[in-house]
């Protein structure tokens, strides 16, 4: 038993957002002092087998931190002191948004799952842009998650993703499209060809690179396919397979299993995993896998299925601080039995 395993019965008695908020608290102080230094010698795995090349970024390992945590960049350094080998920052709109009334995060603890409806609350564009430029950023690879801000029309979506870059384009390591987050009205209406070349199109022409687009486990097959010839046809540089889903199993067994949202965490993690595939078997760009990565074999088994990282959020809030520590050791032991000798040599193992 570790520490997280004697303080997480008092955070789960915190409202989840509370909870969040207290542990952001103190990654952000912890960020502040040597203590940054104790962390990392703690967590993180130092192993040449676990670090990937992927969209011409080196990662130390496979192992990153997805948007959502640190909306607003303020924890970048505490998070990677984790062990995490990247993080990706956001979701970034052009206006400062308050989000959607709470409550709007919710734990399914009996599933090991979350539902978020936080409606892409973050401080804006100029805000996070400035703190990027003026403070410390780590030693690992930062992603910037751009999302479009609730008040501005679909048809000027182009417009606002191209603002929000502009204004965070000198930090960031790569750069996501999330077009597929359930929590804003119509965003997944970009995700047709039409919306989505407009939209990419005008961020490589303001220079976005590398650039990403992040897809939702929730769009037909054909349309993932139209996804991915856009991709291909305006060289894109990867894929981010899964957001989060507004589906809901039958295998779920929390009282909240109804609460309107995203569904992250263990229940998704075999649709999650099948997407991956379903990506990797399309395209020849690199594939982030997110989606119920809790432990060293849900991410093995992404990785398998064509992801060359992975990243998480929901089991960091269920597994703790060790998760990433614990997930690179994991995979380690598996390339020694499988037989790899490195991360990338397992990538689409089982394509």
């Amino acid at each position: 038993m570790d520490a997280y395993d004697l303080l997480k019965p008092a955070l789960f008695r915190l409202p989840p957002e509370t909870a969040h908020g207290l542990t952001h608290r103190l990654l952000e102080l912890t960020q502040e002092t040597p203590l940054t230094a104790l962390l990392r010698s703690r967590y993180a795995v130092d192993s040449s087998r676990l670090s990937v090349n992927a969209f011409g970024i080196d990662f130390s390992n496979p192992v990153g931190v997805a948007a959502g945590f640190d909306k607003n960049a303020e924890i970048p350094r505490g998070l990677a002191s984790l062990g995490f080998g990247h993080v990706e920052i956001g979701g970034v709109t052009a206006e400062r948004q308050p989000g959607n009334p709470r409550p709007r995060l919710f734990r399914l603890a009996e599933d090991e799952a979350l539902i978020n409806r936080m409606g892409f609350n973050n401080e804006g564009a100029d805000a996070v842009g400035e703190r990027l430029d003026r403070d410390p950023l780590p030693d690992v690879p930062v992603g910037v998650n751009i999302g479009k801000s609730k008040s501005t029309p679909l048809a000027d979506a182009a417009d606002d993703y191209r603002y929000t870059y502009e204004r965070v384009a000198d930090a960031g390591d790569y750069f996501v499209v999330n077009v597929s987050s359930p929590n804003t009205p119509g965003l997944r209406d970009l995700q047709n060809r039409d919306a989505l070349e407009e939209i990419l199109g005008t961020l490589v022409d303001a220079g976005a690179a590398p650039l990403l687009v992040k897809l939702s486990p929730d769009l037909p097959e054909p349309a993932v396919e139209e996804a991915l010839a856009v991709v291909d046809d305006l060289g894109l540089d990867g894929v981010i397979a899964t957001n989060t889903s507004t589906s809901r199993p039958d295998s779920l067994r929390s009282p909240h299993r109804a609460e309107r949202g995203g569904l992250s965490g263990k229940p998704i993690r075999d649709l999650a995993t099948e997407r991956v595939r379903f990506v990797a078997e399309r395209t020849d760009v690199p594939v982030i896998g997110v989606g119920g990565i809790a432990d060293a074999a849900s991410a093995y088994e992404k990785i398998r299925a064509g992801a060359s990282i992975v990243q998480l959020y929901t089991g960091l809030v269920y597994e703790g601080p060790a998760i990433a520590r614990d997930i690179n050791r994991g995979v380690l032991d598996r390339l020694e039995r499988d037989g790899f000798e490195s991360v990338e040599r397992a990538v689409g193992a089982d394509l």
